[in-house]
């Protein structure tokens, strides 16, 4: 029976916050990850920690694995999930967004469009894109060739490329638009919110159908999108208000009712203005935005 070691030197500790992170990152569910994390563990727990050569790579193959087991379950739960379906958010230290490259890839925008990418795809996006885990080390995981890995990676930059802004924000310009967003919202300013909104802004909300009055199909435009927003918040007497906060690595809001959290949104910003709006209001997924929850890469 292999030796338990101690916590503070065990690689599965040390290494937990990447561990979470990728899990998290192919699944979109932080309790997925948690649920992944446990089953590597029980894995670790059984071998023999002295023939491990590399514990971090032994581990993130584990867990990649392990992930990949749980697409299917999640897949059917997607498919008779009801409404738009969004990534489940997390809050997240302010200085996650010192490293440009993790900030995006956790961000809502981007986990979305990860979702969209077959099992496979995903995989080799963010190993190697993401944690730079090398084609040989994913190709071992995959059970492939180095050379199938790397015509799969260039099919699935194409199709994210396709589908993600192509202008990277600075973090105090997307500060700056988040507090005039949240500035409008409290106060019912149409026309600030006109001026933060970009024309073909789309706004997509995630409530599970458990959210009367969410909207149930994306909203689109600048107008009907302000117009949708205000009303939400005419809709609550007034008691609904917008609180910055922190959410996947990058600035969002909180949307409190009487001082309750009852919605996460997360905003893509490009050019100075708000592109996409993802508000996540199921009441199951917000659970991850009480306490910091620790990534790494």
């Amino acid at each position: 029976m292999a030796s338990v070691p101690r916590a503070d030197d065990d690689p599965f500790v040390v290494h937990r916050r990447l561990l979470f992170t990728v899990a998290y990152e192919l699944l979109g569910s932080a309790g997925d990850a948690e649920d992944v994390l446990q089953e590597s563990w029980l894995r670790w727990a059984a071998v023999d920690h002295s023939q491990v050569r590399d514990p971090r790579a032994y581990l993130v193959r584990v867990v990649t694995r392990q992930s990949l087991n749980h697409v299917r379950t999640v897949a059917r739960r997607r498919e008779e999930y009801v409404g738009q379906w969004l990534p489940e958010p997390l809050l997240t230290a302010p200085d996650v967004a010192d490293d440009a490259a993790l900030a995006e890839s956790l961000s809502v925008a981007m986990l979305t469009v990860l979702q969209t990418l077959r099992p496979a795809e995903r995989v080799v996006f963010v190993l190697h894109d993401v944690f730079d885990v090398p084609y040989d080390e994913i190709a071992e995981t995959l059970e492939r060739t180095p050379a199938a890995v790397r015509q799969v990676a260039h099919r699935a930059r194409e199709h994210v490329a396709a589908r993600r802004p192509r202008v990277r924000t600075l973090r105090v310009e997307h500060e700056q638009v988040v507090a005039r967003l949240v500035t409008a919202l409290n106060t019912g300013d149409l026309d600030g919110l006109l001026a933060v909104l970009a024309p073909d802004v789309v706004s997509v909300t995630d409530s599970g159908g458990k959210v009367h009055g969410a909207a149930k199909q994306p909203v689109v435009g600048a107008l009907r999108l302000a117009r949708y927003l205000l009303g939400g918040v005419k809709r609550a007497g007034g008691a609904v208000r917008g609180v910055p906060t922190w959410v996947n690595g990058q600035p969002g809001v909180r949307m409190e009712l009487a001082g309750q959290l009852v919605a996460v949104v997360a905003v893509t910003v490009v050019d100075g203005r708000v592109t996409q709006v993802h508000s996540i209001a199921n009441p199951d997924k917000l659970g991850r935005h009480v306490e910091e929850t620790d990534v790494s890469r």
